[in-house]
C-alpha cells in the first residue's frame, strides 16, 4: 500500500473519472464570464418584472385580471406566458424577487442558452398545472418559475454528475427548505403552479443534462483517423525503401551516389 499523496490523489481522480463524476468547477475564466452574463440576465428579468408591476399598479391591477391565468378557460390558455410577469401586490412581488434572482442566477451561470430552455419549460409546466388544476379565479406570479429553477438547481448536479453543483443544490435546499411548505394545499395560494414548476425544473435537469457519451464517442474516431495517417506514412516509407536506402530518420539516399554508404553511416550515428 503506497503512502504517496500524489498516488492517492491520482487514485481518487481515477475513480471519479470512471464513475463519470467531476470535482472540477471548470475553467475559471469561463465560469466568471458565465456568472457575469447570469447576473446581467437576472437583473434584466427583475427590471422587467418590476416595470410591469409599476404599470399594473398604475392601472389598478387590471393587467392581472386581463392577462392572468383563468383555469380551464381556453381563451386564457396563452396567458400562461404572461402570468409569471404579473403580481397581485407589492408584497407579492417582493416575496418572489429574492428567490427568483438567487435561483435564476445559479441556474443561468452554466450557460444562458440552457437557462433559456429551462425557463420555457418551467413557464409551460407551472402555467399548465395552474390552468388545469387551480380553483376558479385568476392566477399570476413568478412563484411557479421560482420553484422550477429551485428544482433544477437541486437535481442538476446529480444528472450532470458534477459534485460542485450537487453541493450547491444541497445548500439551496437547506437554506430554502421552508419553500417546500407551499407545495401543499393552501387556501389562496396557487400551489398547483408551484408543483408544476418544480416538476418542470426536475424534468429540465434530465433533458438538459450534459451529454458526455458523445464526447467519449468522438475519441475513437480521432484515434482511427490517426491510425489511417500512420498507415499512410508507413506505406510511403515502404515505397521509399524500394527506390533507395532509408535511414532511421527517414533520410532517403540514392544508391547510385558514390557516397551513399558514407551518408548512411553518418545518419546512423545521428550526424
Amino acid at each position: 500500500m503506497s503512502n504517496d499523496p500524489s498516488e492517492t490523489g491520482r487514485g481518487i481522480r481515477g475513480k471519479l473519472s470512471r464513475r463519470g463524476w467531476t470535482l472540477d468547477i471548470g475553467n475559471p475564466d469561463t465560469v466568471l464570464a458565465g456568472a457575469r452574463r447570469a447576473l446581467f440576465v437576472m437583473t434584466g428579468v427583475l427590471v422587467v418584472i418590476w416595470a410591469v408591476q409599476l404599470a399594473n399598479f398604475a392601472d389598478g391591477y387590471q393587467l392581472v385580471n386581463t392577462y392572468g391565468i383563468r383555469p380551464r378557460d381556453l381563451g386564457s390558455l396563452p396567458d400562461i406566458l404572461t402570468a409569471p410577469f404579473l403580481h397581485f401586490s407589492w408584497a407579492h412581488i417582493e416575496g418572489n424577487s429574492g428567490p427568483l434572482f438567487i435561483f435564476g442566477f445559479l441556474a443561468a451561470y452554466r450557460g444562458i442558452a440552457k437557462f433559456a430552455a429551462l425557463s420555457v419549460i418551467v413557464v409551460l409546466t407551472s402555467g399548465l398545472a395552474a390552468w388545469f388544476f387551480e380553483s376558479p379565479g385568476v392566477g399570476a406570479g413568478a412563484s411557479g418559475v421560482v420553484f422550477g429553477y429551485f428544482g433544477y438547481i437541486i437535481v442538476r448536479g446529480l444528472f450532470d454528475r458534477h459534485a460542485i453543483d450537487v453541493l450547491i443544490g444541497a445548500i439551496m435546499a437547506l437554506c430554502f427548505a421552508y419553500q417546500f411548505a407551499v407545495l401543499l394545499p393552501h387556501h389562496g395560494i396557487g400551489w398547483q403552479a408551484h408543483v408544476g414548476g418544480l416538476v418542470g425544473g426536475i424534468l429540465s435537469g434530465w433533458l438538459l443534462r450534459e451529454r458526455r457519451g458523445a464526447k467519449r464517442a468522438a475519441k475513437p474516431a480521432k484515434v482511427a483517423a490517426a491510425g489511417t495517417t500512420t498507415g499512410t506514412s508507413v506505406q510511403t516509407a515502404s515505397e521509399n525503401t524500394k527506390t533507395g536506402k532509408t535511414s532511421g530518420k527517414g533520410l532517403v539516399v540514392d544508391p547510385s551516389n558514390p557516397r551513399a554508404d558514407l551518408y548512411k553511416q553518418l545518419d546512423d550515428m545521428g550526424l
